[in-house]
């Protein structure tokens, strides 16, 4: 949870990760008048570890909690706290009891949850509209918990995260300070229930930075700490409230003041502030010598339930490293050299069972751990819901299942999101002021140490996958037809390729590797931190594109060293890019359903925008100008997405440009990929037959003789890829070119160039028709290489847009984020050009170029004095 609420002053924390609902036990409690802040040395004491639902958003299935348990007993996790923000009746309607469908849900849920030994701890967030003076409010509460212990649950938490901190007037009569309210509603409730022997409380200054004036002088604080009862346990997210490091001094000043040790609600893995962000790092920045100073850890995960598996394999990881809180941590590294074996055993001082499970804790291991056995996972066909498992890419034959959950409790479908700071440093301050290609010095990436929380701003988080999608479960061979595009147009009569007894498939799907998964976890790392082959890439696009004058087309005196190196790293990062890719098409070709739909939209996003990094790269090197500049935007911090993608989409010319990097993916996931790269000589056929047949396509009704067969590329296209290649890039698929893009950086001297040389080589190769007739279409566009050309464009407007455009993309493609991504290398090509503007020209009864272009964020400009007759302008901003 790390979203707030909106009636949180933005003061406070327009944003957080849910704060602290963990639970923690510990077999001995601390005197209230003598805070014990050492080191417990009690191997058998209970320590909670465990998961909390706490987030902002859709909650988890009721499946899917079946399923965290089952994975909680296996890696030796023990609890469970209950506390998702969009259960209505956890916390906006706290009052309601819970319907009898809901009733049976949650008794079985809790007897699932003791099934597998995991303490089931029910949490209720009454903190919004609660008068705490109340006795009739204080009653209603009372009877909730009732209810909630009829279901078998033993366990309960009482969260006052993410509220107001102004007491009503009838309150302020009663109690002196909201510290003293919340205590006393918290004790009495704690005693009402039997002072049972787990009970959590989750203060307001849940975090350092919500403590004022600090966290040992916190006058809220120090009433919790002397006036709670000692039986409960204080929740506690560490210094922030998604904590980098949670160090050993910061949790002996919090207990000190709460005089006892906290739980610690950990949002290193929170998500629901940044619907682009998901953390598939290992559990990091914690020291191990915390453990025997902590009442427990609950993890606050990502949104996306099965993206957790790191997440929570590591927690265990890090706990069982040691778990009898008696160690000293050993510091490592997360080299992958490290030498130290996840296998090696420490010394002494218990048992020889005790002892099989006391191992050092390195988080590089920790992570290759999880993964290696996440792996296994993805090859085992699987789908929770009855819902069709659309499989893209392949036609084979879908299989229902059976449903195997109900309704999840309070369910939201639209949750609103806040960020607060930005997410992290810039390695760079690359938007800070105009960045010439050609610096020599190279720019580090590494992160700058930050105190900003990695939150924003407010967004719409909708849910990826809606529950009436209709999917395909596919229990078959992963693929064994090639790769084709489903939805194509015209393919729906045509047979599908299967093979015989002694034929071999046309096409295989490689499986998913470790290396795979290694790739994914460290594009998707940590909040404060990218994994080692993104820092990598970064620092590669970097370096690549601030020396792109090495390589530059009209660079008089290039250096060979120079350019040679220029060039072997670019192969390297187009080599990283398409490991990327080749990730993205294994993972999407993946078995299990339910794993692929919760990363399905990270790893969309990833390749998108990879895949235009990549084709930028290549346009570098090979049509870049030498005056090219990447110049500076004044965007918000808040109007780019979080998250590695976030990064490169700040380094590209059009980084403000939000609309083309925004690619949502496709309803039914898909392996099909597409290639953008730079147009070369020998493609204008191929681009001559598209523009010819999406041209005639929209002119129904009319004939095209085979008598002139460029006639329609010459007129619309030949202009741009004779006079200025260096501007144009085209889309592939696996059948060849099907989509291109063109532009000039500057239309003026374009126009000059084509009065020059282009229109006479065009009116030599057609002959002016007889204009006494009547002409057909194909005469009539003959004739306009013969006219006069009208008045140029009015300069007021050239100014604000001074180069032209054309994309067209063929009918057969379906992908809408393609024509996106071919946009966004254009546009990023003009404006490292100096460009700050673009236009196209459409026909006024065009209406699918109209809206194919109004897609892309171009809109129609006003008509001026000197705009041609019978045309359309389109315009957009760079």
């Amino acid at each position: 949870m790390v979203q707030k609420d909106k009636i949180i002053e933005s003061s406070q924390l327009e944003n957080e990760a849910n704060p602290v609902p963990s639970e923690a036990v510990a077999d001995t409690q601390c005197p209230v008048d003598e805070p014990s802040i050492g080191v417990e040395r009690t191997g058998r004491r209970k320590f909670i570890t465990g998961v909390v639902e706490g987030f902002y958003g859709r909650p988890w299935t009721m499946e899917q909690r079946k399923e965290l348990f089952r994975r909680q007993q296996k890696w030796g996790l023990n609890t469970y706290l209950y506390a998702p923000k969009d259960d209505y009746k956890h916390r906006m309607f706290w009052r309601e009891m819970y319907s009898v469908e809901e009733a049976e849900q949650l008794t079985t849920l809790i007897s699932a949850a003791k099934e597998h030994g995991v303490e089931f701890i029910y949490a209720i967030s009454p903190g919004l509209d609660i008068t705490f003076s109340n006795q009739k409010e204080v009653s209603t509460l009372k009877r909730k918990l009732d209810q909630i212990s009829h279901f078998g649950c033993k366990s309960f938490a009482l969260l006052f995260d993410d509220i107001d901190h102004n007491m009503c007037p009838a309150d302020k009569e009663v109690f002196s300070s909201f510290a003293h309210a919340q205590v006393s509603i918290t004790n009495e409730i704690f005693q009402y229930l039997g002072e049972p022997e787990i009970f959590l409380f989750c203060p307001t200054e849940y975090c350092g930075t919500f403590c004022y004036p600090n966290v040992s002088q916190s006058p809220y604080l120090r009433t919790i700490g002397e006036k709670l009862l000692p039986g409960i346990e204080v929740l506690w997210t560490g210094p922030k409230v998604v904590s980098k490091d949670i160090s050993v001094e910061s949790i002996e000043e919090v207990t000190k003041i709460l005089r006892r040790a906290p739980v610690i609600w950990d949002n290193i893995h929170a998500n629901d502030y940044d619907q682009k962000r998901l953390f598939l790092g290992p559990y990091k920045g914690r020291s191990t010598e915390l453990i025997p100073r902590l009442k427990g850890v609950l993890t606050n995960p990502n949104c996306e339930f099965e993206s957790n598996f790191v997440a929570i394999h590591t927690l265990a990881t890090w706990y069982k490293s040691n778990m009898n809180g008696v160690r000293k941590d050993v510091v490592m590294t997360d080299s992958e050299d490290s030498t130290v074996s996840i296998q090696i055993k420490l010394e002494n001082e218990g048992s020889d069972e005790e002892l099989e499970t006391d191992i050092l804790y390195s988080p590089q291991i920790a992570l290759k751990l999880a993964l290696t056995e996440w792996l296994s996972e993805f090859g085992v066909p699987h789908q929770y819901n009855s819902r069709q498992v659309p499989h893209s890419g392949t036609k084979s034959t879908s299989i229902d299942v059976p449903v195997l959950t109900a309704p999840s409790l309070g369910i939201s479908m639209t949750v609103t999101t806040v960020f607060q700071q930005p997410i992290m440093s810039p390695a760079v301050p690359l938007n800070d002021e105009p960045h010439v290609l050609g610096k020599e010095e190279e720019v580090e990436v590494e992160k700058k140490e930050s105190d900003e929380e990695p939150m924003e701003m407010v967004v719409e988080k909708h849910d990826e996958v809606e529950d009436t999608k209709n999917v395909n479960q596919i229990l078959t061979e992963i693929v064994k037809a090639k790769m084709t595009e489903d939805l194509k147009p015209m393919d729906t009569d045509k047979e599908m390729f299967v093979p015989g007894l002694n034929e071999k498939p046309l096409f295989t799907a490689e499986p998913l590797t470790l290396e795979d998964l290694i790739l994914l976890a460290e594009l998707f790392y940590l909040p404060y931190e990218h994994g080692p082959k993104a820092v990598q890439m970064l620092k590669e696009f970097n370096w690549l594109r601030a020396n792109s004058n090495y390589v530059s087309v009209n660079s008089k005196a290039k250096d060979p060293e120079k350019v040679a190196e220029w060039q072997s790293r670019a192969e390297n990062f187009e080599e990283m890019c398409c490991s990327v890719i080749q990730m993205f098409t294994r993972l999407s070709n993946s078995a299990n359903r339910t794993i692929l739909y919760d990363l399905y939209p990270y790893i969309w996003d990833i390749k998108s925008i990879i895949s235009m990094l990549k084709s930028f790269v290549q346009w570098l090197g090979c049509r870049s100008q030498s005056s090219a500049q990447f110049l500076s935007g004044d965007q918000e911090p808040w109007a780019f997405r979080g998250g590695l993608a976030g990064e490169f989409q700040r380094l590209l010319p059009i980084d403000g440009a939000n609309d083309l990097f925004y690619q949502p993916p496709p309803p039914m996931p898909t392996s099909k990929i597409y290639t953008i790269r730079p147009y070369f000589p020998k493609d204008e056929s191929s681009v001559y037959k598209i523009c010819k047949e999406m041209f005639t396509e929209g002119c129904e009704g009319i004939f095209f003789s085979d008598e002139s067969p460029d006639l329609i590329g010459d007129r619309l296209v030949g202009g741009f890829l004779t006079l200025s290649p260096d501007y144009g890039f085209v889309l592939e698929d696996e059948e060849g070119i099907c989509g291109y893009a063109l532009g000039t950086v500057d239309v003026k001297p374009f126009v000059k160039k084509c009065k020059m040389s282009w229109i006479p080589f065009m009116q030599e190769k057609y002959n002016k028709p007889d204009t006494e007739k009547d002409l057909s279409e194909a005469e009539k566009m003959m004739l306009s290489f013969h006219e006069e050309e009208e008045e140029g464009l009015p300069e007021s407007f050239l100014s604000n847009f001074p180069s032209l455009i054309k994309v067209d993309i063929h009918a057969k493609v379906t992908d809408p984020s393609v024509a996106k991504s071919m946009m966004g290398c254009l546009l990023s090509s003009l404006k490292a050009n100096g460009s700050h503007g673009a236009f196209c020209e459409v026909r006024q009864m065009d209406k699918r170029m109209l809206d194919f272009y109004s897609k892309l964020g171009c809109f129609e400009v006003a008509k001026m004095e000197g705009f041609p007759k019978e045309v359309i302008i389109m315009g957009r901003s760079l």
